[in-house]
């Protein structure tokens, strides 16, 4: 696997830095000027885009409550046509792909992680008529008429809308329930098909990394996820098929999809109350663990049995309920694996990290297209590149994930060193597989998290079926039995 969505979100930054440039009209192309220029640029890119709401914040530190009412109220997006001007570069691609490698701690050089972390920033709310606005052209009636109660502040900030609360009559029981209406934003939809038009730019910018790289293929693939995900309906079908595989699950919980209350731009689901990512991080080394397990065990029984990946592992996206228990949000970025791709991930896992098998391994990762055949690097060369994103379940033992382990891991994807770096491509089923190491990693590598994952993984990989290794695993084995 290799670092195809990590160098897509660089090449979001640099987009956002060549228009910067544009509009004050320097010509001259990215390669002809310096690093220390690129970084300033970088750098000051996430002080533009958290300027506005900064100096609000500040404003309101000696305000008094009306004042700092006054305040968020001046901010609230009111048209379609703010919202294009405004989220256009924070909500659109941007913002979303900026996202994926936000949080990859100091992996990622130091004033792009700055960049991205300001685009993973909260913009402004829309005002409650303009989402109120967006429910009544969806779903046919203003919310106080199709909803029970509404709930006209947003509870929640999505990636490309905003979460509202609810209550609905349950059609089956009759008896009322809270639901999250999570809207989108108006024209978020035409700024991220605005944003990913340039594949110029992307083509070029990632054969800095992949010097043998046919970008075209990648390039489609990250286009049609992220033109996807601005349609809910797509999302209501992902989230309701996790949430049917994992119905009644002892600790994987997703919630139901309300379908006549989803339209492309407005999904309902389920409100689920839960402890944030941060607050997670507050708890204990062994409820950390247990979140940690149930994190890994729900990427790779998803990948390996569903043969889906959700493809955003990020900490926004779940709730913590203590005991190992996880509620799993956000399912418009899911990419579907056929037997083939598959059965592929599983035996290059299998030559890497059980059979230790360097030959087999170099065979199947050419056959997969991620090395052209015949290339003139060593057997060993390969192995020993690839090795380290099996390194957590290579060997038969207890480890913690660490931050400086998840940050390495980052800086081998990016080092033009190794001689694999210049023949090396990626083919389109490992364009967001990769989120895998890059992302999961950085998150259980924050928890500290510790267990034996070798063992886990062969509960989890098809060609193994191992027995229950942890106490969640039993829970997990008793539900397989069940299903």
């Amino acid at each position: 696997m290799v670092r195809a969505v990590a160098v897509a979100s660089i090449v979001v930054a640099a987009v956002i830095v060549r228009r910067r440039r544009q509009r004050v009209g320097d010509a001259r192309p990215v390669s002809q000027r310096s690093r220390r220029a690129r970084n300033l640029e970088l750098a000051g890119l996430g002080v533009n885009l958290g300027g506005a709401y900064a100096s609000a914040e500040a404003r309101k530190m000696f305000a008094s409550a009306e004042r700092r009412i006054e305040i968020d109220d001046a901010l609230k997006l009111r048209t379609a046509e703010q919202v294009a001007a405004r989220l256009g570069n924070m909500k659109g691609a941007l913002m979303k792909v900026g996202q994926m490698a936000s949080y990859l701690d100091d992996g990622l050089p130091e004033p792009v992680r700055q960049a991205l972390a300001e685009l993973q920033a909260d913009a402004p709310p829309m005002s409650a008529q303009l989402a109120a606005d967006v429910v009544e052209r969806e779903l046919g009636g203003p919310p106080d008429k199709v909803f029970l109660e509404w709930d006209p502040v947003p509870i929640a900030s999505a990636s490309i809308g905003q979460v509202h609360r609810a209550v609905v009559t349950d059609p089956a029981s009759g008896v009322e329930r809270a639901v999250a209406v999570k809207v989108q934003y108006p024209g978020v939809d035409k700024a991220i098909e605005s944003d990913l038009r340039n594949t110029e730019l992307l083509g070029m910018l990632m054969r800095q990394s992949f010097s043998g790289l046919d970008p075209a293929e990648l390039s489609e693939e990250i286009r049609q996820r992220l033109i996807e995900e601005v349609d809910y309906r797509i999302e209501a079908v992902n989230q309701q098929h996790f949430a049917d595989y994992y119905r009644r699950h002892p600790f994987i919980s997703v919630p139901d999809v309300l379908p006549a209350l989803s339209t492309r731009r407005v999904l309902t689901s389920e409100l689920v109350a839960g402890h944030t990512w941060r607050e997670l991080l507050a708890w204990d080394a062994a409820e950390r663990d247990l979140a940690a397990e149930c994190l890994f065990r729900f990427v790779f029984r998803s990948l390996y049995r569903m043969r889906a990946f959700n493809g955003d592992p990020h900490p926004g996206n779940y709730l913590f309920h203590g005991d190992g228990h996880v509620t799993f949000l956000d399912f418009g970025l899911v990419k579907y694996f056929t037997d083939d791709e598959t059965a592929t991930f599983a035996a290059m896992v299998q030559a890497a990290a059980v059979d230790h098998d360097t030959a087999k391994f170099r065979r199947l990762v050419e056959r997969s297209g991620l090395l052209p055949p015949g290339m003139p690097v060593s057997t060993e060369d390969v192995g020993e590149y690839f090795s380290q994103f099996y390194e957590p379940v290579r060997e038969d033992r207890t480890m913690t994930w660490t931050k400086e382990y998840a940050s390495s891991i980052v800086r081998h994807t990016f080092d033009r060193s190794s001689p694999i770096a210049q023949y090396a491509t990626v083919p389109r089923a490992f364009v967001f597989i990769q989120r895998i190491n890059l992302g999961l990693y950085a998150l259980l590598g924050d928890l500290g998290a510790t267990g034996n994952y070798r063992q886990i993984a062969e509960e989890l990989w098809p060609f193994v079926n191992g027995a229950p290794s942890t106490a969640m695993g039993q829970r997990e084995a008793e539900w397989l039995a069940r299903r």
